[in-house]
């Protein structure tokens, strides 16, 4: 029986998260190819993608990063492939040089950029607002606020991509790709397969001479897209009230729900702005036009406030207009529905009402995140951080392992990106001489971290490098890389080793030991202190939560507190292991949560033999 997803049953309803609800609107539009790196809120579309490619037409990849699927899915809509390209915002940025030169040569088949931006930094290292990449690249951009939207303005953004042969910046966010709304299906269309990439150099390839009568087409492009944006059904005018507010993205989920709230509808005029690049003018400025003054919501960037103004100034129309530079509208975070009613009441100068939302109750304990219990980078940053003492420079990474930054491990002193525990480490090495261990997980490796242990070899820094290998890419969901030797899918047959990638950057000093041995980590690392240069240390050991999901493998044995000692509490101290517990009683170990990793067990022996050397 086929997924429902995949189920050709137009006028059914679902309930489905912002995420399935644009892999439906993929299905819909008839998508033939989608690449991906997995990135939260991104992750669950290429996930479930992955999950239909043994039953969909499509091809599916999880790229290395997110420059090379970007530049796959590029390839395949030249070929004439409708094609989906997913990431989060900051993967943008690394995606960024085939970006500005896709917009440039087209996309034939149809290509739409999944941009999944985070305000809140929920699960990123930055606040990053996407649009303006619509803006720099010259692409249209598209901003759903419904689950209904989203499946929606997917297949209509691929249509039309195909249509101009430009590329589709879709920016959601957070709130957007997690929340979950009823879809009314429609009709899967059936394309043909592609025709195969069609011979143009001048059109194709982007050489000075060529480049400079494409950025015209771009430009002369951009205007047959702006009325696109006039016409489209997701820029829509209601109300009769002399204020206009304009909302874009979310923000038309919140304004709606404020005005119904506060049953203040009748004062306003709304322009909601589904398509906001390029900005419909006509529609705008009529919309400014009809009111006293307007008030635009839109969270991050006054991307769109910025274009009123300019609007405004542009057409001689007077008014005020009321936004982040003049307003308690913030540039950081997420709007919600009581920020944005208490703009309207203060805007009609009224008091907002006090709305009690689903507020924790005070005084509730504080849960940190924390490394799984079991974590085989809690023991390598346990033994590094023992053998090389608090004055070694812990330079760290994108992953699950950041949370080494927490105490009692304390392994994470800066980060900049994907891939930069090396450069910046090796920067801050050869600037300093302080002595730098970075630390990077093998997905990120594969993602980055390869060019700048390239560069480290070349340019002989002194630097240890800790491969943390888990055998999956497990903060965004244990999603496959090339290091993998079994996935959810089974065995790899194209696994990559690591090792040997190492060895053919330079490194002649590498060391792989399980972190779950403990005297085998203390002697590698003891041995790659006393060196100079570049070296490597492959701490492998896989993510417990992946062993028992996707390899089968269930704790055999777990550990137990036979005596209460200091030992036992300096163990839990120094580790922090969430299957410790600490009662009235003393000491004890959850064994629902224990991975039997005996960590612990080594550890005490450990003290104790240092408690007698001492």
């Amino acid at each position: 029986m086929a997924h429902p997803l995949l189920a050709d049953n137009p006028g059914q309803k679902k309930l489905l998260l912002g995420n399935e609800a644009i892999v439906r609107g993929c299905i819909e539009a008839g998508i033939q190819m989608v690449t991906c790196y997995p990135g939260t809120p991104s992750s669950e579309v290429p996930d479930t993608f992955f999950r239909l490619s043994s039953e969909g037409d499509f091809s599916f990849e999880y790229s290395v990063n997110e420059k090379v699927a970007l530049e796959v899915g590029g390839g395949a809509a030249l070929a004439g492939a409708m094609t989906l390209t997913t990431m989060k915002h900051v993967g943008v940025n690394v995606a960024a040089d085939p970006l500005m030169t896709l917009a440039y040569v087209g996309t034939p088949g149809g290509m739409v950029l999944l941009s999944a931006d985070d305000p809140g930094c929920h699960s990123s290292q930055n606040e990053q607002d996407n649009r303006y990449y619509a803006r720099l690249a010259g692409m249209a951009c598209f901003e759903p606020s419904t689950a209904q939207e989203a499946k929606d303005m997917t297949r209509d953004a691929l249509n039309m991509s195909r249509e101009t042969s430009s590329p589709v910046l879709l920016r959601t966010t957070t709130r957007v790709n997690h929340l979950r709304g009823p879809v009314e299906y429609g009709p899967i269309a059936k394309l043909a397969a592609p025709e195969g990439f069609k011979r143009n150099p001048s059109k194709y390839v982007p050489i000075p001479a060529f480049a400079r009568p494409m950025h015209v087409a771009l430009l002369k492009k951009l205007e047959e897209l702006r009325e696109l944006a006039e016409k489209s059904v997701y820029n829509k005018v209601s109300g009769n009230g002399k204020i206009g507010i304009v909302a874009s993205g979310i923000c038309r989920a919140y304004i709606n729900d404020a005005l119904i709230d506060s049953g203040l509808a009748d004062k306003f005029k709304l322009l909601e702005l589904g398509f906001t690049f390029p900005l419909p003018e006509k529609l705008v400025t009529d919309f400014m036009s009809s009111v006293d003054k307007v008030i635009i919501l839109e969270e991050l960037e006054p991307f769109l406030e910025n274009e009123f103004r300019v609007l405004a100034q542009k057409h001689s129309i007077s008014i005020e207009i009321i936004g982040k530079e003049n307003a308690n509208l913030p540039l950081n975070g997420e709007y919600s529905t009581g920020n944005v009613s208490a703009i309207i009441h203060e805007v009609l100068g009224l008091t907002p009402e006090k709305i009690d939302f689903c507020a924790a109750e005070e005084g509730l304990p504080v849960r940190p995140p924390n490394l799984c219990a079991g974590c085989p980078h809690r023991a390598t940053y346990y033994a590094a951080k023992k053998v090389f003492g608090p004055e070694a420079i812990c330079s760290s990474d994108i992953g699950c392992y950041t949370l080494g930054i927490l105490p009692p491990l304390n392994a994470a002193d800066f980060l900049l990106c994907m891939g930069s525990s090396i450069s910046a480490g090796s920067g801050v090495a050869r600037a300093s001489g302080q002595t730098v261990v970075g630390f990077i997980g093998d997905s990120t490796f594969f993602h980055s971290g390869i060019t700048g242990l390239v560069n480290a070899v070349f340019n002989q820094h002194n630097i240890l490098l800790v491969i943390l290998d888990n055998s999956t890419t497990a903060m965004t969901g244990h999603q496959p890389n090339p290091g993998v030797e079994t996935t959810l899918l089974g065995s790899n047959p194209a696994q990559i080793s690591i090792e040997a990638i190492v060895k053919g950057c330079g490194v002649n000093e590498i060391r792989t030991v399980s972190p779950l041995n403990q005297k085998a980590t203390f002697k590698a690392l003891e041995e790659l202190k006393d060196l100079q240069g570049v070296r490597v240390l492959i701490a492998k050991d896989p993510c417990p939560l992946f062993a028992k999901r996707a390899l089968g493998k269930k704790p055999t044995q777990t550990a137990y507190v036979a005596n209460q000692s200091d030992e036992v509490i300096s163990c839990m101290e120094a580790i922090a292991c969430p299957a410790f517990e600490k009662g009235k009683d003393g000491v004890s170990i959850n064994e629902t949560l224990c991975s039997g990793c005996m960590l612990c067990l080594q550890m005490t022996k450990d003290i104790k033999a240092r408690k007698r050397n001492s």
